[in-house]
């Protein structure tokens, strides 16, 4: 029997905890820091700092953890997963030099151009006057993107020069801390997005499929944007064919280029794209599951998911057969603080989750809670994530929106139009 112990706090980790709980190799679960959710389900490490690598790796050893499973990016890019193995404790994630693929987008642009990925015409820029000009070179709408790690909300799309300018002063000026130092702008994509996953063992991969995310904060995709404010799974708008096309034009040559550069990829590799008359272009890549597109991929897998990521850990994913739910949509709407993105309040009570929980097939995941003399209380600002599944996206819709309206916090606030796309 099995001891894991999962990084992270938010709905992405509360996902992952509950895919790992339906392995019956599994004696327990710790989450570090976790969150009241979470805490359900496995033991919450609090005394622990994510980015104490050493106290970390300790407890590993005291407790005999079989392995580490990192959830958010911060901790692969500062190289928990090398400090860990080189301790000799087996961790799923990416090595610190290839989660550069997500913790610089200058990085993962000359990857991208390496090998041949196609993706958006861009140029990267470390002062204003030259950044400005290239805006008003490339036209509008542009994108402005930080290049480092700024938690979702690093990019900017431009309609015009004054809210291009705005932009590159405010990232210069420390809007994103260090992550601004450098940035990149490219031209703007038409089509629509799709998120697609793989897990990899540094030689061969498996896919996980397809996610729609909806990133900005209001409906009709206004406002701006967000870490992500609902999913939907599986895609109805990409088939077997364009698969193929993404797999050997964007995910076979990553992973060949990143081998080459002596940085082979372990790990969860997530391809944001723009895809346009039939043809996939890169966005960008994650290196870690993405939140909330975990909430609707994992449910899908039916095989035992322990097997899956010891098989990525171990370089055994050359005989890994995976197998899904074929029958069932599923649909993840976030519940946010009001304010979101921006300011918002903490420490607001959440009531009535327990009765929300029992609309049919609805599965209420933790993202920023913490518990408090019996209290649920507000402690982000992606809050809850409310999961439906059902034979057609409609259903699913119907049965998530139904939860919602169950639960009481005059704090909180959703998208209605979740997945509406999907129905069409």
């Amino acid at each position: 029997m099995k001891k894991i112990l999962v990084i992270g706090s938010g709905g992405r980790e509360h996902a992952i905890c509950e895919q790992l709980k339906k392995s019956s190799q599994i004696e327990k679960i710790f989450a570090l820091p976790g969150n009241a959710g979470i805490a359900k389900i496995a033991q919450n490490i609090n005394e622990i700092k994510v980015d104490d690598h050493q106290k970390i790796i300790e407890f590993c050893r005291n407790e005999k953890i079989s392995f580490v499973f990192v959830g958010p990016e911060q901790p692969l890019v500062e190289g928990l997963v090398d400090n860990l193995q080189d301790a000799g404790i087996r961790a799923f994630g990416p090595s610190k030099k290839a989660a550069q693929l997500e913790g610089s987008k200058v990085f993962m642009k000359q990857i991208a151009v390496d090998n041949n990925v196609p993706t958006a015409i861009y140029e990267t820029f470390f002062e204003t006057k030259k950044a400005i000009e290239f805006c008003t070179k490339l036209g509008f709408p542009c994108v402005i993107k930080a290049d480092g790690l700024a938690a979702g909300k690093g990019v900017i799309i431009a309609q015009n020069l004054d809210e291009a300018t705005n932009a590159i002063n405010e990232i210069f000026d420390g809007k994103f801390g260090e992550a601004g130092k450098k940035i990149i702008i490219e031209e703007f994509l038409n089509g629509f997005e799709a998120s697609y996953f793989v897990i990899c063992d540094g030689d061969n991969f498996v896919s996980l499929g397809f996610a729609h995310d909806h990133k900005k904060v209001g409906e009709n995709e206004t406002g701006p944007n967000t870490g992500g404010m609902g999913t939907y799974s599986p895609s109805p708008f990409i088939n077997k064919e364009m698969e193929d096309v993404i797999i050997s034009q964007i995910i076979k040559p990553t992973l060949k280029g990143m081998k080459s550069i002596g940085a082979p990829f372990s790990g969860v590799l997530f391809a944001g794209l723009m895809i346009h008359n039939d043809k996939p272009k890169l966005l960008e890549f994650n290196v870690r599951f993405g939140d909330p597109e975990t909430q609707v991929i994992l449910p899908r897998i039916k095989s035992d998911f322990v097997d899956l990521i010891e098989d990525a850990i171990d370089g055994k994913l050359s005989q890994t057969k995976v197998e899904f739910d074929e029958e069932n949509k599923f649909v993840c709407v976030v519940m946010c603080a009001k304010g979101y993105p921006e300011s918002y309040q903490k420490g607001t009570e959440i009531k009535n989750l327990d009765e929300a929980s029992k609309v049919e097939k609805v599965k209420i995941l933790h993202a920023g809670t913490t518990e408090n003399n019996n209290m649920i209380l507000a402690n982000g600002g992606r809050v809850l994530n409310i999961v439906a599944q059902a034979k057609t996206f409609s259903d699913a819709r119907k049965n998530a929106y139904e939860a919602i309206e169950k639960i009481d916090w005059k704090e909180g606030f959703v998208r209605k139009d979740i997945a509406a796309k999907a129905e069409l």
